[in-house]
């Protein structure tokens, strides 16, 4: 089997592939922002028009896929916008990477010297060793929490100091009056208004210094729109509001897929910050999900998809790794791309394509 490349000269033009890119996104990893709901809104967002959709073997029936721009002097890499966790690759489970990225070298157009496959979880794609023709390079760890059992055990076994820190904040809150409540939105129309909360939250923040929060008008608005409208339509999609009285202080934007939902983005206003509102609603938010599933519902994993923090460590204790892949067309590019770095005096990265800014999912 072999390569073919299909322009995207639109995200309409993704639409044509789609069910065959969400058949063999469906056995690879049943990840909600690697269909094509997430990744057509993607590309309509932040794609230049000039990506190419590579199809690994029948263009209707694909064993792997992945959606990639030209970088400079013959370097191919991922799409990979900061809003998508992991890099818009898809192989089937046990395909190895390397043969499958060494294939693709050589069918992009019109001389391809290397291949960056970016943001790779090491839970579907196994991480190769390094070869004269193919390095790793280490991106990120990640995070999870495993819906197993009762709440009550779950948060036991958390650290004392994060439970004796929302008791006194919660005592905080009942001594001021204030009630604290979790709402959880589903449906289309909740989406605009939401997004209107999320955004106010943001420019509380640093986000708000630099220009970057959500709202009408930005790219980022128009993509998570489009994008959370898709899933409530299928409903997928958990827009957690966390109140004071009547105003919002802290949301969480999720989607779901089977057995996981995936925490895309946190917000809180840093008015509230002494009183820890994201942490507050993400108690309540938990101890929901893990009663749904004690009464039979679906979800068995909450997935973070962001660097982990250190607020992430007081939720749990897993970890995996998050990784970039480069393939390169002969083994004396990536000796002459060392030996370059050996000379400017820094530690040879992956192609400069493949090394994106840290993703900017589940952010607290």
């Amino acid at each position: 089997m072999t390569w073919t490349i299909h322009p995207l000269p639109t995200a309409e033009a993704f639409g044509a592939h789609a069910a065959a890119w969400d058949t063999l996104q469906a056995r690879v990893t049943g990840l909600p922002f690697l269909e094509s709901g997430f990744i057509q809104p993607l590309l309509a967002a932040f794609g230049s028009g000039r990506e190419l959709l590579a199809l690994h073997g029948p263009v209707q029936a694909p064993t792997a896929a992945a959606i990639l721009v030209k970088g400079r002097r013959g370097q191919w890499t991922t799409f990979q916008p900061s809003q998508l966790p992991l890099g818009a690759w898809l192989s089937a489970p046990g395909a190895a990477l390397e043969p499958l990225a060494a294939d693709l070298t050589r069918a992009l157009p019109p001389l391809a010297l290397a291949v960056g496959i970016t943001q790779l979880d090491s839970l579907f794609h196994p991480r190769p060793a390094d070869t004269s023709h193919w390095r790793s390079q280490d991106y990120i760890n990640t995070a999870w929490v495993d819906i197993d059992g009762p709440f009550d055990a779950y948060w036991e076994a958390r650290g004392k100091n994060l439970r004796q820190n929302l008791r006194k904040q919660q005592k905080k809150l009942e001594t001021s009056g204030i009630q604290a409540r979790l709402e959880c939105l589903t449906t289309v129309e909740d989406v605009a208004p939401a997004l209107a909360h999320y955004g106010r939250l943001e420019a509380s923040g640093w986000k708000g210094n630099e220009g970057t929060a959500i709202a009408p008008g930005h790219p980022q608005y128009a993509f998570y729109l489009a994008m959370l409208q898709n899933f409530c339509r299928q409903g997928r999609a958990r827009l957690y509001q966390y109140r004071f009285n009547d105003e919002v202080v802290a949301m969480d934007l999720c989607i779901l897929c089977g057995d996981r939902i995936v925490i895309l983005k946190t917000a809180y206003d840093e008015a509230h910050k002494a009183v820890s509102p994201s942490t507050l609603m993400r108690q309540q938010q938990f101890e929901q999900l893990f009663a749904d599933a004690a009464a039979g519902g679906a979800l068995r994993r909450i997935e973070f998809y962001g660097k982990v923090m250190e607020w992430h460590t007081r939720w749990t204790a897993h970890t995996r790794q998050i990784y970039h892949g480069t393939r390169y067309r002969w083994g004396w590019i990536q000796s002459l791309h060392r030996a370059l770095a050996r000379r400017q005096g820094a530690p040879a990265p992956a192609l400069e394509a493949t090394a994106p800014p840290v993703a900017e999912a589940s952010t607290s």
